[in-house]
């Protein structure tokens, strides 16, 4: 992700004549910022959904009494223990509060996905089940997350009117990856955890969003030089024709290989290709992994100095 909100930052940064480097920094900060957000929101969609459960079973409640009906609510899913922990969580409900974050504009993917659920054969399973464990009630948000959740086109809809109103960006790009954060905080609860139980964080560690600085500064530093040496080896291809999106990933990768000596090339590399197939195709990635084997290739006949070691 680090290397995703570089290159987005940086395609906006290109585009804009107007836009410094310092103004490129702060939009790069705002983007990590803007992606914690994201994070939030979507943990307390289990706070939303299970309101709106809450008030779909009052109503089914509500009519079997104009009925004189015996039916019996279900009240399973609405005393989740773990959401029930999420409602209490004192830096959940910080955040939320402290950045303005809500659902208000977002409910049509709550009762999308709620659709979904109670026509799910493991919603059932979990309802009708004679007993229920703290794990079983883990186990039910897990599964809302990782098979009702990802690529809902409905949920992006949603994530995309949300951007608007409060100002974000990236929230469509980012879900599917934060969700998988969102699994794993899911996982770290216990049936003991208290409202003071930590969230993740917005990094790893500090040295993340210096790296995504850094690499943005070095990029823009040595861009004459990467544009150089990206038209030198075309080899018949347009320099016209280069989709603008595969220059800059072009350009960062090699700021990156030729700058950072303490990450393996490899690594580097295999990155930039993930994020070619990711941003440019089946296709264009092929081309890109081309055009940098060429000039690392190049670089080493010449017997330049990077990632620590000569290359020969």
């Amino acid at each position: 992700m680090v290397r995703t909100r570089v290159i987005q930052t940086l395609f906006a940064y290109y585009k804009d004549s107007d836009k410094t480097v310092t103004s490129a920094r702060n939009e790069l900060r705002k983007s990590f910022a803007d992606t914690y957000d994201l994070y939030f929101v979507l943990l307390d969609f289990v706070n939303e959904m299970t309101a709106y459960a809450q008030v779909q079973l009052e109503e089914q409640t509500g009519r079997a009494r104009a009925t004189h009906s015996n039916w019996k609510p279900n009240k399973r899913f609405v005393q989740n223990r773990l959401a029930q922990q999420l409602f209490d969580n004192r830096a959940l409900r910080a955040r939320m509060a402290e950045q303005h974050l809500a659902w208000d504009s977002g409910m049509s993917a709550v009762s999308d996905v709620y659709r979904r659920l109670t026509e799910s054969d493991f919603y059932r399973a979990y309802m009708e089940a004679d007993s229920c464990t703290y794990e079983d009630d883990k186990r039910l948000w897990r599964h809302i997350y990782q098979y009702l959740m990802v690529n809902n086109e409905a949920l992006m809809d949603a994530l995309e009117e949300m951007e608007v109103v409060m100002d974000k960006s990236n929230w469509t790009v980012d879900a599917d990856i934060i969700i998988s954060y969102v699994i794993k905080t899911i996982k770290r609860f216990k049936a003991d955890s208290t409202p003071e139980t930590p969230l993740l964080e917005m990094f790893d560690n500090e040295e993340e969003l210096q790296f995504a600085i850094e690499l943005m500064e070095k990029t823009i530093a040595g861009h004459e030089q990467y544009e150089q040496l990206i038209n030198t080896h075309l080899k018949g291809w347009d320099a016209d024709r280069i989709a603008y999106m595969d220059r800059i990933i072009l350009e960062v990768a090699l700021a990156e290989i030729l700058e950072f000596e303490e990450i393996p090339m490899t690594i580097s590399l295999n990155e930039y290709i993930e994020l070619a197939k990711e941003y440019s195709g089946d296709k264009n990635y092929m081309f890109i992994n081309g055009i940098l084997t060429e000039i690392l290739r190049d670089l080493k006949n010449e017997g330049t100095f990077f990632k620590g070691f000569a290359v020969k």
